[in-house]
């Protein structure tokens, strides 16, 4: 499968950071969230677009805010309001 953009690339990019910095396995995130292995490295690697229940599901069993997911997803994430 292809990345569906750049910006979910960049999403799943800032997911496997954080999991990796936690030292968290793919699997161990999947079963915190209820979710298949597979699901979550589709997300990682870009192809699969997860809904706003999975996205908080993911922040959630990585003990950081929702928000956080998104930083640099879109570039400098300073002022979102502009």
């Amino acid at each position: 499968m292809t990345i569906r953009s750049p910006e979910h690339a960049a999403f799943g990019q800032r997911i496997r950071t954080i999991r990796n910095r936690r030292g968290v396995s793919q699997e161990s995130l999947a079963l915190q969230c209820g979710l298949d292995r597979t699901y979550i490295s589709g997300i990682e690697r870009g192809i699969r677009n997860p809904s706003l229940t999975n996205i908080l599901k993911i922040a959630t069993a990585l003990d950081v805010p929702s928000s956080d997911l998104f930083v640099d997803v879109y570039g400098d994430q300073d002022d979102i309001t502009n």
